[in-house]
């Protein structure tokens, strides 16, 4: 068995496959017909598939779902989401028709400005610099021109440029911080063309300037880059209503006594950061599965979320809740750096039918949907906790995956929900359960246990 390769990317597409399989599987050949199972039927659309990444050898599936009933700013969508979690989308869908008639979501985008930054070293006199710096402005900016200027033509590019001393933190070193407008694009290509061209800027510029000293004219670019924290392209979303109208609920909990216990969660969210963890974790499930959806960068958008939790020093929660003047409002800002054009927005299928089933919004009507989203399935997780506990769902969907794993009939399925409505499930307890419903020769052997797959 051969567990290296030279030469494995010239390799074709089942070239990779076979080589795969003939040296890590023990049935290479059902794993083979396994893995090209999942290739697409559609030769275009798989070829789309195979271009967004290196080394492709099959298709991996993903649920997409959609939550209905989302009222957001008086609109009313469907959103799709993509995750593979179980109760999320029936969690999200949940949160949307409790607070549809009472008020739906609302949202509003505070800023859209992103960042970019060149890290540089440089030995020279640093106020030399600063005093130049109107100059060194005027000609990055000209000298990035042919890059921006489509963007400009459509309301966004360069916004500002700041030089940053961060010498004290290591010697030698500054930036140029860059914000930039990128409309409905995520615009990370465009960003990193630009800062390209700043960096080749500013290392001619200082040559080029006979105020600097030779001892001064080596300046070393250390990167040039987008950044991924972006506080400054931030979202609101909130729910709101008269405490006496959030209703009742399980275990005899009136709407006081709910929101009470709601804001102490959330409250005990920003506390303690191993509640804040779990907390935005629930947050970001609702988020990532829209912005999978919609083809954007889930990773970005997690990392920059999760930076903007600890923007204090302490990672805290990023939704906040209150009741004042007999009314509860429950309220998220995220930073979100989405696009609605461009990279797989437009090139990956069904992202493109995400963004024909919500209307065919621009960057900041998405903006607002997400978050939405988000906030929903913060709501419900927090609402199964202060009431009937997350469990109860949960293992449902546990209950439901362990039945299909013994290829229950829906007849047994029926059953067993409404046998295990309050009882503790085990995947021995739902085997003998099937056993007592089923005839001797279609009893399960104790041998059958649960495998992951």
């Amino acid at each position: 068995m051969k567990k290296s390769i030279t030469g494995f990317s010239k390799l074709s597409k089942r070239g990779k496959l076979r080589w795969i399989v003939e040296n890590f599987f023990v049935d290479p050949e059902n794993v083979m017909r396994e893995l090209k199972s999942y290739w697409l039927q559609n030769e275009a659309q798989q070829k789309i598939l195979d271009g967004f990444s290196e080394n492709t050898i099959s298709n991996y599936p993903l649920p997409y779902g959609v939550a209905p009933n989302f009222v957001i700013n008086d609109k009313t969508y469907c959103v799709p989401m993509v995750i593979e979690e179980s109760s999320v989308v029936a969690a999200a869908s949940a949160a949307a028709k409790f607070w549809m008639t009472r008020g739906g979501f609302k949202a509003k985008v505070i800023s859209t400005r992103k960042v970019g930054q060149v890290h540089f070293i440089w030995k020279g006199d640093f106020s030399k610099l600063q005093s130049k710096f109107p100059q060194l402005e005027k000609q990055l900016r000209k000298n990035a021109y042919p890059i921006t200027q489509n963007m400009e033509k459509r309301g966004g590019g360069v916004v500002d440029i700041h030089l940053v001393d961060m010498s004290e933190h290591e010697k030698d070193y500054y930036q140029l911080k860059v914000t930039f407008e990128t409309c409905d694009s995520m615009g990370a290509n465009f960003i990193n063309s630009v800062l390209e061209e700043f960096a080749k800027t500013l290392q001619n510029f200082i040559i080029q300037d006979t105020n600097f000293t030779d001892s001064e004219k080596d300046v070393m670019i250390v990167m040039s880059i987008l950044s991924n924290y972006t506080p400054e392209c931030l979202v609101r979303a909130w729910v709101e209503c008269p405490v006496d109208k959030l209703g009742s609920f399980s275990n005899d909990i009136d709407a006081a006594t709910f929101a009470h216990k709601f804001c102490k969660a959330i409250r005990i969210a920003h506390i303690d950061p191993h509640r804040a963890a779990t907390h935005n974790k629930g947050i970001f499930n609702g988020v990532d599965a829209v912005v999978l959806a919609t083809g954007n960068d889930f990773r970005a958008i997690e990392a920059c979320g999760h930076t903007y939790a600890a923007r204090d020093g302490q990672y805290r929660s990023l939704s906040y809740c209150k009741t004042e003047d007999g009314k509860f409002k429950f309220w998220m800002d995220i930073p979100l750096a989405i696009g609605t054009v461009g990279g797989l927005t437009t090139l990956h299928p069904i992202a493109k039918r995400s963004l024909e089933l919500l209307d065919n919004p621009g960057a900041e009507e998405l903006m607002m949907i997400i978050a939405a989203t988000g906030l929903a399935q913060n709501f419900a997780a927090i609402r199964s906790l202060v009431t009937t506990g997350i469990q109860q769902g949960h293992m449902k969907m546990h209950l439901l995956n362990i039945l299909n794993h013994l290829e229950a009939t829906q007849d047994e399925v029926d059953l067993a929900l409404e046998f295990f409505n309050n009882k503790a499930v085990s995947f021995t307890a739902v085997r003998e359960f099937l056993n007592s419903q089923r005839p001797v020769d279609k009893k399960l052997s104790k041998a059958f246990v649960y495998k992951k797959t």
